[in-house]
């Protein structure tokens, strides 16, 4: 089931399957929050010459995908160390989910399913020993990003509604 109850770990089947024809195919992620101790969140910017994305550049946070019969958990934890280099146990709960409609630049339309787990460290420096070659070709920065810098950001964000996401898990004040 692609819900995920308090207390049960939600599974992908790993079926790309489409009800009918011309139905957008899902794609479940984990994405992680990763805040520092100045609650600075960690932003990785992708910016693709080729592939799926093909031209386009943004803001994102750590995670991708969730493999077949993996849980978003699971995903969540070897997506942070994939992209960071840090190594967890769990990712605590989930705290949020989004779920939106995107066209690849073949034009496919995609259905995206994002569950978000938030982690707090002291400080993290980025390794990317284990980095995909994908990875190394298209992410071509990272930052930690304070709530002031993230609202001034001219670039793309995913999802563009971060900033407040993050105001309403109360990880940062409500701007005025």
């Amino acid at each position: 089931s692609s819900r995920s109850p308090r207390g049960r770990h939600a599974r992908w089947t790993g079926r790309l399957t489409r009800p009918y024809p011309g139905a957008m195919r899902e794609r479940p992620s984990s994405r992680i929050l990763l805040l520092d101790a100045e609650d600075r969140l960690l932003l990785f910017r992708f910016d693709f010459a080729h592939g799926s994305f093909d031209g386009r550049i943004f803001w994102c946070t750590p995670g991708g995908g969730v493999d077949p019969g993996e849980s978003f958990e699971a995903a969540a934890c070897r997506e942070l160390h994939e992209e960071t280099g840090l190594l967890i146990d769990h990712p605590g709960p989930e705290v949020a989910r989004r779920r939106y409609g995107y066209k690849l630049a073949n034009g496919e339309t995609m259905r995206s399913d994002d569950r978000y787990f938030l982690l707090r460290v002291d400080t993290l420096t980025i390794c990317d020993s284990n980095w995909s070659d994908y990875e190394r070709q298209s992410i071509t920065d990272h930052r930690w990003w304070s709530q002031e810098d993230l609202a001034a950001c001219p670039d793309r964000l995913w999802p563009g509604d971060l900033g407040q996401l993050l105001v309403e898990l109360g990880v940062w004040p409500e701007r005025r």
